[in-house]
């Protein structure tokens, strides 16, 4: 059995460099045979919250909103990438995490984080940490932080550079801690139904 996981990009912008690494990160993950797939939060473009997800009444949400739902539900682990805005987190990104709530519940979670400098996103991703436990994941201890995004990919979005080939050595230990804890889980979920 494949490991499903979801991987979580959110920056709006219109000359997005991280979307380079969300990218690396879906197909360095299928390689190892994981079903990857890239949630992509300009993609799906929720409104700003107002109501969440399980606030609606069974048969009632936006479309987009309940297929979104039903993929994080069928998802062993997830991965969200993130940008570093003014030290914290990408608010589109945020935006999108906040609209679910128990979907999340009882999977691992990893953090890659990124940005132009040298700081590579490093405190968007100890935010995640916190934000990504209280909406019930587990998150695994390895990260990936890529600085100097824009020079860490080529065209083909293989990794290049300094940058890049550090990501190239840091992924399987990434992934191998991200694969542990999703095979915990699913074996602790088929063991045992979860306490709520």
């Amino acid at each position: 059995m494949s490991d499903r996981v979801l991987i979580f990009y959110g920056s709006y912008r219109a000359d997005r460099q991280g979307i380079k690494l969300a990218r690396y990160l879906v197909q360095a993950f299928a390689a190892r045979g994981a079903d990857a797939e890239l949630i992509d939060a300009r993609a799906v473009d929720l409104p700003i919250l107002d109501r969440m997800y399980k606030e609606y009444p069974p048969g009632t949400a936006p479309e987009k909103l309940e297929a979104l739902a039903g993929k994080i539900r069928a998802a062993d682990a997830f991965v969200f990438v993130t940008g570093e805005y003014n030290w914290s987190v990408q608010p589109g990104l945020k935006n999108l995490t906040d609209h679910f709530l128990e979907e999340w519940f009882w999977r691992p979670a990893a953090i890659a984080s990124y940005s132009a400098g040298r700081s590579a996103g490093v405190r968007a991703g100890t935010a995640w940490h916190g934000i990504l436990s209280e909406m019930g994941m587990v998150v695994v201890s390895s990260t990936l932080a890529v600085g100097g995004i824009g020079g860490a990919f080529d065209a083909a979005g293989e990794p290049t550079g300094e940058s890049g080939a550090a990501v190239a050595r840091a992924f399987p230990r990434f992934a191998d801690d991200l694969a542990w804890w999703t095979e915990a889980a699913r074996a602790q979920r088929a063991r045992q139904a979860p306490p709520y």
